[in-house]
């Protein structure tokens, strides 16, 4: 299984409500790229996951117009609660664990199927190192994709990688 977590896209900086602030341009731009590059480069998505935010949402809707066009969505979005700047990582991992326990073996062998996490800087962070064997705490750019491949027996992953937007682009 490949579990890949995703920074929203560049968001305005307004004053008000946090979870409020819509995407850039760039922002849109981000997301964008990266929905083409999972259109690329990822398997089946089980399931997509995004916080209630307005920037996660914007940015999740732009990667899923890809994903739906070439079927590689099995399921709709959902928002999830639990993934916003300041969500627990570790009730996140239970979650992801507990949801993950459901699937059989063929929706959970390696490469076949993934689940996209599209939420927040720093808790994204926090999430690949819940999941990690290593621990490992990438820092993202906006519209960043890290990929983990992830042992559900274990209940552990490695990073693969983190690539962002600018990578993709060039």
């Amino acid at each position: 299984m490949q579990i890949f977590i995703m920074r929203h896209g560049d968001a305005a900086n307004i004053a008000g409500e946090d979870s409020l602030r819509p995407l850039t341009e760039q922002g849109v731009f981000e997301a964008k790229i990266m929905g083409q590059w999972l259109l690329q480069n990822s398997p089946k998505l089980v399931d997509v996951f995004v916080s209630p935010y307005v920037r996660a949402q914007q940015t999740c809707a732009n990667v899923a117009s890809y994903l739906i066009k070439a079927n590689l969505l099995i399921n709709q979005p959902k928002t999830l609660d639990l993934i916003t700047p300041s969500g627990n990582a570790r009730q996140v991992h239970d979650f992801l664990d507990g949801l993950l326990s459901q699937f059989n073996e063929t929706d959970c062998s390696d490469k076949n199927s993934a689940i996209l996490i599209v939420s927040h800087m720093p808790f994204v962070s926090y999430l690949v190192a819940q999941l990690t064997e290593n621990h490992q705490m990438p820092i993202f750019a906006t519209g960043a994709v890290a990929i983990i491949d992830y042992d559900t027996a274990r209940m552990k992953g490695q990073l693969v990688d983190v690539i962002s937007p600018v990578q993709v682009e060039n």
